[in-house]
């Protein structure tokens, strides 16, 4: 072989390897702007879930002696979609956790929407029966402090 078609077959192969690293780095970029909207996507649509939530709670409210209802019973009144069936309720790439209380005036609701680990969001959503405005936070479990969305 001769040195002019042994530098013609090194510079191929650079060539190559080039064309090989620049794909991957795209295919990376491209991972993870998938990833991102992925994310943002399960978020929206867990803002949808509880804003849903919160219009069957208050119809639940209105026909059942001024109580709210658990999500099993939200489900069997067909209120309510069955994916939110299950103990923990998992819907859209986040953990839904519905709490009922009774006070003298009634009953009252808190509810919470966390990100399954490494599955979903970022961003960790509150509300409750007393307001309809849904809380989050971006570190944990959202309560009744944290800042609107």
């Amino acid at each position: 072989m001769t040195a002019r078609a042994r530098t013609i077959i090194i510079a191929l192969a650079v060539v190559g390897l080039c064309v090989l690293f620049a794909f991957g780095v795209m295919v990376g970029a491209a991972l993870v702007g998938y990833r991102a909207a992925l994310r943002a996507g399960y978020e929206a649509a867990t803002v949808q879930n509880l804003k849903t939530i919160e219009a069957v709670e208050a119809r639940y409210f209105i026909t059942h002696n001024r109580t709210f209802g658990t999500l099993d019973q939200l489900i069997k009144e067909q209120e309510l979609s069955r994916k939110f069936s299950g103990h923990p309720a998992v819907a859209d790439g986040y953990v839904f956790t519905l709490s009922l209380a009774l006070q003298p005036n009634g009953s009252s609701y808190k509810l919470t929407a966390d990100p399954e680990p490494g599955l979903s969001g970022a961003h960790h959503f509150y509300v409750d029966s007393n307001e309809d405005r849904i809380r989050v936070n971006p570190d944990q479990q959202a309560g009744p402090n944290d800042p609107f969305n």
